[in-house]
């Protein structure tokens, strides 16, 4: 859909839902393991847990559904990644989320929730580093919103970023933002 494909083998790939701009495994050439249904699933040593939710908030009659995935590594640091979220989920979906480490939570809006929206599932779930995504950016001209109507929503330090890093501690909540540079 206009970004840059990574060079990456992937030895795990998850994917919420069945879009054709969503599930493009297929440009992997390595063996991988491909979980796409919610349940618990065990790979590669973490802990998978595909959460049921929705693309729209209409329990999917727009758009059909979407999987939010728990990611528990051995270490101890959980992720959890919402997909094309498209509305609140219920209290046993934010129950099972709360005080994860890292939340990756769409805030375009239009085809998902929205900047207010991911706020108020960020202030129930309390994740230590929020990693916005599915915004408008240089690589796409689709209608949602830029990332900064949901930064401006916070009052917490924001860290950018243009390559890998490393999660060991966070003291304080951040909010990192991955910058793709054109190509």
């Amino acid at each position: 859909m206009g970004y840059p494909i990574p060079k990456y083998e992937p030895d795990i790939i998850t994917e919420s839902h069945q879009h054709f701009d969503h599930n493009a495994h297929y440009l992997f050439k390595n063996q991988f393991m491909l979980i796409n249904t919610p349940g618990v699933h065990n790979a590669k040593g973490v802990k998978i847990t595909g959460l049921k939710t929705y693309h729209d908030k209409t329990h999917g009659h727009e758009r059909g559904e979407n999987i939010i995935f728990k990611f528990e590594f051995s270490n101890g640091i959980t992720i959890a990644h919402c997909g094309d979220l498209g509305h609140i989920p219920d209290k046993s979906i934010m129950k099972e989320l709360q005080g994860i480490d890292i939340l990756m939570i769409p805030v375009g809006g239009y085809y998902t929730i929205d900047a207010k929206q991911a706020k108020e599932i960020v202030e129930i779930i309390k994740p230590k580093i929020i990693m916005p995504m599915h915004y408008k950016t240089n690589f796409i001209d689709f209608p949602i919103n830029y990332v900064d109507n949901f930064v401006d929503l916070f009052d917490i330090p924001v860290v950018k970023l243009e390559k890998e890093f490393e999660v060991d501690e966070v003291k304080e909540s951040k909010i990192f933002l991955f910058r793709l540079k054109e190509v």
